[in-house]
Order: C-alpha cells, then sequence, then structure tokens
C-alpha cells in the first residue's frame, strides 16, 4: 500500500520506472512525475518504456528522457543495478511488453502503481486502487505523503496531464470533488494554467488527422434505438487520407458525444480483427462487456483486441452482445438482427468503393 511504498523511497537510492506499450497521458504523465520527483530527492532514475509513446505528447517536459528499450548495456545495467523497479499504469506483463519479463526477472524490488482491477500477482508491493481516477492521482499521493515541497512546474504539467486525459477531461464517473482538490493542489503548487496544456493535447490536429476524423464521422451509425453509436477506422482509411494511427486518438468521444447514445465504441482494423475502444455516460458502464471480449479497462472507458475471422464479424458479434451488459431502453430481444442497412454497410465496409469519395 501506499505507505510501503514511501518507506521503499525514503530506504532506496536507485530506480527503475516503466509503463505499458503505446504509453498514454496517464501512463507517460504518471512516469515522468514520478522520474523527476525522484530525481529531485536526489535518487538516481532510469526511465524506459518497450516503445514510443503518443506522438501528442512529446511536448511534456522530460518526455525525451524516456528511452525505448533496444537491449543496450546501459539500459539492462539501470534495471540490474536498481533498488525498486515500478509499474505504471498497468498490471499484466504482456501489456508491458519486451521490458515485461526483464522487470519481472530482475531482483529489484517490483512495485505496482495502477487503477484497474484483477493484477497479476508476480509483484513484490502493490498500491493499487481501482476507484482512483488514474495512476497520476497515486503518484500525487506519493508526493504529496513524501515532500509536496517538490511538486514543480514539470511534476504539475504531468500529473495534470495524466489526470485529465484518463478521466475524458473530468467527465467519468471515477471524478470526485477530492479530485478536483487535488487537481487544485496541483496547479496552485506548479502555478501552471490548464488551457496551454488541453490545446496541446486536444487542439493539435494533423490535416491528415482531420481528414481520417471526416471519414470516421461520415461511417457513424446507431443501434439500439439511437443509444449505441458506433463507427470505424479501417486500414484503408488511414493509407487514404496519409494518416496514421495515433491521429485516431479520442475519435470515439466524438461518437458518444451524439445527442441519446449513452455507449460508443470505435473499431479500429487489425490485420487479425480489431482494436476496440468502448466509452459510456457516467452511469453506463463498459468494463465487464470489455472484459467479455478479452479487454478491460474502467467503466466508462475500456478496451479490448478481439480476434475474428473478419472485420465485419468482429463488428457484428460486439455490437450484438451490447445488450447483455447494458441496460437499453426499450431492450432489444437478444436475437434482434443487423437492419438491412447495417447489414450492407459491414458488407461493403472494407470494398475499396467505399474510400474513394
Amino acid at each position: 500500500m501506499l505507505d510501503d511504498v514511501l518507506a521503499l523511497i525514503r530506504e532506496n537510492d536507485r530506480f527503475f520506472i516503466t509503463t505499458h506499450l503505446g504509453a498514454d497521458g496517464d501512463a507517460l504523465g504518471s512516469q515522468l512525475a514520478l522520474g523527476r520527483f525522484l530525481e529531485k530527492m536526489g535518487k538516481t532514475v532510469a526511465m524506459v518504456n518497450s516503445d514510443e509513446h503518443d506522438y501528442n505528447l512529446d511536448w511534456m517536459p522530460g518526455a525525451e528522457q524516456v528511452e525505448v528499450y533496444d537491449g543496450a548495456l546501459s539500459q539492462q545495467e539501470a534495471l540490474a543495478e536498481a533498488d525498486v523497479a515500478f509499474v505504471l499504469d498497468t498490471n499484466d506483463e504482456e501489456r508491458i511488453g519486451k521490458v515485461g519479463s526483464l522487470v519481472r526477472d530482475a531482483t529489484a524490488t517490483t512495485v505496482l502503481i495502477d487503477h484497474h482491477l484483477d493484477p497479476e500477482r508476480w509483484f513484490d508491493v502493490l498500491f493499487v486502487r481501482d476507484t482512483a481516477a488514474a495512476t497520476g492521482e497515486l503518484i500525487y499521493e506519493i508526493i504529496d505523503g513524501l515532500a509536496p515541497e517538490h511538486l514543480d512546474g514539470a511534476i504539475a504539467t504531468a500529473l495534470y496531464t495524466a489526470i485529465v486525459t484518463d478521466t475524458g477531461s473530468f467527465r467519468y464517473s471515477s471524478v470526485t470533488p477530492a479530485l478536483h482538490r487535488i487537481i487544485a493542489d496541483i496547479l496552485e503548487r506548479g502555478g501552471i494554467e490548464p488551457a496551454p496544456i488541453h490545446e496541446t493535447i486536444y487542439d493539435r490536429k494533423s490535416m491528415p488527422g482531420l481528414r481520417l476524423l471526416g471519414r470516421m464521422l461520415n461511417r457513424i451509425r446507431l443501434r439500439y434505438d439511437g443509444q449505441l453509436g458506433y463507427s470505424v477506422v479501417t486500414q484503408r482509411m488511414v493509407e487514404d487520407t496519409g494518416a496514421s494511427w495515433d491521429d485516431k486518438q479520442g475519435f470515439v468521444n466524438y461518437v458518444l458525444s451524439i445527442e441519446g447514445v449513452k455507449a460508443a465504441l470505435l473499431f479500429s482494423e487489425t490485420d487479425d480483427g480489431a482494436k476496440i475502444s468502448f466509452r459510456s455516460e457516467a452511469d453506463v458502464r463498459v468494463d465487464e462487456w470489455a472484459r467479455h471480449f478479452g479487454g478491460g479497462g474502467h467503466r466508462n472507458a475500456s478496451g479490448a483486441y478481439v480476434k475474428r475471422p473478419t472485420f465485419e464479424k468482429t463488428i457484428e458479434d460486439v455490437i450484438d452482445a451490447a445488450a447483455d451488459y447494458i441496460a437499453f431502453e426499450p431492450r432489444h430481444a437478444p436475437d434482434d438482427d443487423l437492419s438491412p442497412e447495417d447489414q450492407s454497410y459491414l458488407e461493403t465496409l472494407l470494398d475499396a468503393a467505399s474510400d474513394s469519395n
């Protein structure tokens, strides 16, 4: 728990910090905040991830200090010499990538700091609370419990980014009065303004990314009397617009913003299925729905990677299961078939003609 983490920091000098593949705002923000804080306490810190973080986070103070693991001797030595190895914002070795097995086998004390359900049991110390809005909230508690005077502008920026991105800009049910008080303290101690952070994260779009957004918006479909919305990003759409897969960050929130929609899905085509983003209103849970398809996450924001024979089959199976997890009004019968329009849509998703305009 928290006291154990505080004791480890007080009593040790060398630290290794990693997080999940494709580090998002909460993962990278938590990593940078903890890393800078430890350095300000006079500790030696190495931050190494298995791959690159989201491109729209490269502006964050200290982001250049996070290394991508390439087997370099210096990286191996950093882990071998570490007293404590922190894993942030994921509780699954596979989600850490190639660094995961290295951390698990290291002699360092392994510490999990996370807010997801059902952590794996190989960690030595767990500071986990699934009611926390973000891992960044837990990092704040560590800083506040040890040396809050070290919370400077760079740490504040990282913590604010972590929390704002993992709460959907403070829209999810995990947001509490206590969290807002934490945010107030972060802003005051760090002397930062939220507006520039929001603008950098949410308002910096590439032209290809906007073209991809237009294609996605044009493919939005509604089911269950307009209470479920979904759309797609196919490989062809990305290629034709010249966008990158990173450009689709936040697309699912446009679907959720439709009046009457309780839950929203974005299906991103892969070679053997789909990556799916699940989002919902505050009083509607999507985590159990995502978990049914091998994924997981939070009540209002979850994800899954689903392998099916075809992209269309993945979409159909996930949507058909919706009523088992969400109480739509009126509730559709389990054998409710796709409408002729939706069936036609699914059959032509991957047709080149659908992307020619």
